[in-house]
């Protein structure tokens, strides 16, 4: 009896050949949209333009679904871009279209120059609200939140006595815990530092005495036998097995610091920081600074977040 062989082997995807043809022409055709729609008089009414910039968009996101296909460098970093490339031409051909005005929802546009025009101002905010408060603050509270872990871990009366606090205090939101501290420390950054690292406190805690106490009996078991010393076990054992908890709640501390110093500065500053000229300027309808401010602050919130996890790439890969 003639028997078939049957092939295990996987068929090699097909080549996306069509995307870039159609990621260019959407975003071609969205450039040419906002060219118009600058135009005093558009040639066509709010709607015509509202399906025609609908229809650009289903093109250049069909685009970015092929694009995606593949494990390539531009599988990965095309499709996030050109989903932003979209998005913003997108708002500025149909802002423009129904002429908001700018006091409302500015452009796309009117953000880049307002971010340039005010760029000295902006950066110096920046400085201030980030490395002064944000950073520094992470920095305090990450340095804290491991020394009372290692602390709890060592002494149990410590772990039943303080994590319940630190699981209780962690969920104190910071609109409630700003105006105390800063009546208690005044206007200036330390008081912000200050809400910063305890706002990445608790969380630094919580999930390192997870992480220390996660560690194999198997492997606790077998250092003892060798008549490992504690710091050889924690050396070796407990402090690798931690790792990944503590680069999670960095990851998460990271972004939650930045936001949590602008948010401590609609509370009293002494005229400083991003968060001080997002609440002046939306006081002045200078919603296009307004804007420029969280552009900013998303770029330096984004850019932290991807070097911790940079970091924790590293650490990981070290120890394997």
């Amino acid at each position: 009896m003639a028997t078939r062989s049957v092939s295990l082997t996987a068929p090699a995807p097909r080549p996306a050949f069509g995307w870039p043809l159609l990621l260019l022409s959407g975003l071609g055709l969205l450039a040419l949209s906002v060219v118009l729609a600058r135009l005093e008089t558009p040639p066509t009414s709010p709607a015509v333009w509202l399906l025609g910039v609908m229809a650009l968009l289903v093109t250049g996101i069909f685009g970015i679904r092929q694009s995606a296909q593949g494990e390539g460098w531009a599988a990965r970093t095309v499709p996030a871009a050109a989903t932003l490339i979209l998005f913003v031409l997108a708002a500025e051909a149909l802002l423009r279209a129904y002429a908001v005005p700018t006091g409302l929802i500015p452009t796309p546009s009117r953000v880049m120059e307002s971010l340039w025009a005010a760029r000295a101002v902006l950066l110096q905010d920046a400085y201030y609200t980030f490395v002064l408060e944000a950073l520094l603050g992470f920095f305090i509270g990450t340095a804290l939140g491991l020394l009372l872990a290692l602390a709890a871990v060592r002494f149990r009366f410590l772990e039943r006595g303080l994590l319940p606090y630190a699981a209780l205090l962690s969920s104190v939101p910071i609109v409630a815990l700003a105006p105390v501290v800063i009546k208690a420390f005044g206007l200036g950054w330390p008081s912000k530092t200050i809400i910063v690292a305890v706002t990445v406190l608790f969380p630094v805690v919580i999930n390192t005495v997870r992480g220390l106490q996660s560690a194999q009996t198997m492997h606790l078991d077998l250092m003892h036998s060798y008549a490992a010393s504690p710091t050889q076990v924690f050396r070796e054992v407990r402090w690798p097995s931690a790792l990944p908890f503590v680069f999670t709640a960095l990851r998460v501390a990271a972004p939650l610091s930045l936001i949590n110093a602008i948010v401590a500065e609609f509370f009293g500053t002494e005229g400083h920081g991003l968060g001080f000229r997002i609440q002046i300027e939306v006081g002045r309808f200078g919603l296009d600074i307004v804007w420029a401010a969280i552009v900013v602050a998303s770029v330096i919130g984004i850019s932290f977040y991807l070097l911790i996890s940079l970091a924790g790439r590293r650490a990981a890969a070290g120890r394997e």
